[in-house]
Formats: structure tokens, sequence, C-alpha cells
């Protein structure tokens, strides 16, 4: 009885070291149809994007230890994960924050709380095929 599987949109790790976070975006995202992993810091982050191989991950930027911005220079750098896409998120939305976020590599940048009304369609956009960049 897990009512999304028949409709799976694609692979999603979220990673927020933040439990409450964590548990919403993924419930969220999985009543919108997608599997859903998680992670709760970057190491985790890492080993679950090698086991996962998610489609697309929501990366919090503040992470302990390896932060969100290092694990995703990491993962854009590895030729096995680097077509993976990444959405930053982050609480602390300052000025230069989102720059700093796309130059590590990331694809998007959206600010924390999360609207869970909006998350599944902004994932999907994402996910979507882009014709001018060739796909």
């Amino acid at each position: 009885m897990t009512g999304g599987n028949t409709m799976n949109q694609g692979r999603i790790l979220v990673v927020d070291d933040n439990p409450v976070n964590l548990k919403l975006a993924q419930m969220t995202l999985r009543l919108a149809g997608y599997e859903v992993g998680g992670a709760t810091d970057g190491t985790e982050a890492m080993a679950a994007t090698a086991d996962f191989r998610p489609d697309l991950i929501l990366m919090d930027i503040q992470l302990p230890g390896m932060d969100g911005l290092e694990v995703t220079r990491r993962l854009k750098g590895d030729p096995h994960t680097s077509s993976t896409r990444i959405i930053a998120l982050t609480a602390y939305a300052m000025k230069g924050d989102e720059a700093r976020a796309l130059a590590a590599g990331c694809d998007g940048y959206l600010t924390k709380p999360i609207d869970t009304r909006t998350l599944p369609d902004v994932v999907a956009g994402y996910l979507a095929p882009h014709p001018a960049l060739g796909r």
C-alpha cells in the first residue's frame, strides 16, 4: 500500500540536518509520486548519492561537517554524478548566497521554509528536459 509507486516521477534525495524539515520534504515529495531518499549530513549525502542514484538532490547548505556547497562541488566534479541536478536549500538567505550556491555547481536555489504546496511543481520543473540545453 504505497500510494505513489505507480506514478514514479523520479528519484529525489533530500539532504537536511533538521529532522522535521527532512521528513516534511520527503513526505511532500512521496505524496507527489517521487521515490525519495534522505541524508542528514555531507558524508551521508555522498554515500546516499552513490547508493540511491537520485535524479535530483535538495541540498541543505548548512550541514554539520562537510557543508552542502562542498558536497555539491564534489558531486559535480565526479563524472558519475556531474549531471545530477542539485537545488540548494537555505534558511539563511543572505546577499550573495545564491551566487555562491550557483558557483559551487547548484542548478537552483530555494529558501526555507519550503512551501509544501509548490515544492512538487518546483522539483518537476528542474527535472523537465530543457530543449535549449540540447536535451
